[in-house]
């Protein structure tokens, strides 16, 4: 079936996988409000909202089999947005999972964490719609206002307070610079909608021109400081340390996902026939994001500082993608975020289950020897961490994730081979912090004052055990996954690319 969003009931069909997250969210928010805190409230409303993020996906499973969409609309009905809707569900669903033992353990019995999170994942799937830039704000501003209150969630922790207060100021302030820049793209092009920019801005006397140069820099600049590539990452290091664990992890996975899904969606649909005025500052800017994060990574001993950093580095790997701008980088930028998801949340439930009330045994060197008290954990965590790696036997899904897009990187029709070395060269450098955790873990003996490993809540020990089961099991049957991803490269939300294959041409899915 054919939607025509010109039509507003079949519009609002089109969003109504948004509608239900949303509108279930309001309930929520209603029933904890009318019931007095309690760790069983904030645990049943969490329970509900997996609940409803499992029967939203079940929905988008429906929408993916109606079809497409005909004309130009203000949201997008193709693969692309669906795959990043479940994406996101995802990383939601493994954050909520996490909420509830960590909050029954720090004593925060607000149900609203959820319901904050469900939000907050509802302007993400708004963003991922996105086929005009008011609703790019809007879907962003939904989705950033939940998350600067769950950052500072823990409201007797300095640490969190700081957070929240740094990720408030500066996402304001990149926000301001987000709609200077949508502000100018509409003086140039003379609309907000992503497709007839597309066609406008290679006209003669648009492409050009100053005002939409600025535009195309300050979009760069907002949409830099919300997945955090250097030199505007400042922000990221402090607020995922301060932030309670389990939204350290839902802003590393979930918030970064869609601002990238987003930020390709805007500047290859938008801005795909003016390459010439940005190609140049996003090789540079992935670049300097993939040496910055990685070496400076090599220096932390917060093991949430190091993940920040390492955040920031595949923030970089990513924007590659971005920079190749064809088919093919589109579907493995999708099969990046998924694997870059699943290892990242995994990697956060071990954090979550070793971590101690109040904040402690967050220190790398407290990880020493853990595979002789539980061999288990640690041989998740080492699944977790060359999955970030890339390594290709236990982290396969991460190594495939990587090669995709530097096949991408090689096989686009101006190869960027020079884009793929450094993204390859800096990979090396951050096996120096990833298996410097898992050494530690298995190589250093346990210090005789250790504190003991407290219980870990059931709710942990499925998100640590699913994540590593699904990357070992993609990793080494990865065509499963690549079959997906590659229907959101099918229909890119690529306006004028050429013709490709969703995947690099020498990779096999049968």
């Amino acid at each position: 079936m054919i939607l025509d969003l010109s039509i507003p009931g079949q519009l609002i069909t089109a969003f109504a996988p948004d509608m239900l997250l949303m509108g279930g969210a309001m309930i929520l928010l209603l029933w904890s409000a009318w019931r007095p805190e309690s760790e069983a409230l904030q645990r049943n409303i969490g329970i509900a909202s997996i609940i409803l993020c499992v029967t939203v996906g079940v929905t988008i499973a429906y929408y993916v089999a109606r079809g497409d969409s005909s004309g130009v609309g203000v949201i997008a009905v193709d693969n692309f947005r669906w795959t990043a809707d479940i994406v996101f569900l995802i990383a939601t669903i493994g954050t909520i999972a996490l909420s509830m033992d960590y909050n029954a353990r720090e004593g925060i019995t607000a149900p609203e964490s959820h319901v904050l999170v469900l939000f907050a994942t509802s302007g993400m799937m708004t963003m991922a719609a996105a086929r005009d830039l008011m609703i790019v704000f809007l879907g962003v501003e939904i989705m950033s206002v939940a998350v600067y209150v769950l950052a500072g969630l823990d409201r007797r922790s300095e640490k969190s307070a700081e957070a929240a207060l740094k990720y408030f100021l500066l996402g304001a302030f990149s926000t301001g610079f987000l709609l200077y820049g949508i502000a100018l793209v509409y003086g140039a092009a003379g609309t907000t909608n992503l497709s007839l920019i597309g066609e406008r801005v290679g006209q003669p006397g648009i492409a050009g021109s100053a005002m939409l140069i600025v535009g195309i820099a300050l979009l760069l600049i907002g949409f830099g400081f919300k997945v955090a590539l250097a030199p505007f990452h400042m922000w990221a290091p402090d607020v995922y340390e301060g932030a309670p664990t389990p939204i350290t992890a839902y802003m590393a996975a979930a918030v970064k996902a869609a601002a990238f899904a987003v930020f390709l969606r805007v500047w290859l649909e938008a801005f795909a026939t003016a390459s010439d005025a940005w190609h140049g500052p996003v090789w540079w800017l992935a670049v300097v994001t993939m040496a910055a994060g990685n070496i400076i990574a090599l220096a932390q001993k917060n093991i949430k500082r190091m993940l920040a950093y390492s955040s920031i580095a595949h923030a970089g790997y990513i924007l590659v993608a971005v920079a190749i701008g064809t088919p093919a980088a589109s579907a493995a930028f999708m099969f990046y975020l998924l694997a870059y998801t699943m290892a990242t949340l995994g990697a956060f439930g071990v954090i979550v289950a070793l971590e101690r009330r109040g904040g402690g045994q967050l220190q790398i060197e407290d990880y020493a020897g853990l595979w002789t008290v539980r061999p288990w954990l640690a041989a998740a965590m080492a699944v977790f961490m060359l999955a970030l790696l890339g390594f290709p036997i236990f982290g396969g899904i991460g190594f495939f994730a990587k090669y995709w897009i530097i096949q991408s990187a090689l096989q686009a029709p101006a190869p960027q081979t020079l884009l793929a070395v450094v993204l390859v060269l800096t990979s090396v450098v951050s096996a120096g912090y990833y298996l410097h955790v898992v050494m530690v873990m298995f190589m250093r003996p346990r210090s005789e004052g250790a504190v003991a490993v407290p219980p870990i809540g059931g709710w942990t020990r499925f998100v640590i055990a699913a994540s590593a089961i699904l990357i070992v099991a993609l990793g080494i049957l990865p065509n499963s996954v690549a079959r997906w991803t590659q229907r959101s490269g099918n229909r890119p939300p690529v306006a004028t690319a050429p013709v490709a294959a969703a995947l690099p041409a020498n990779s096999t899915v049968r």
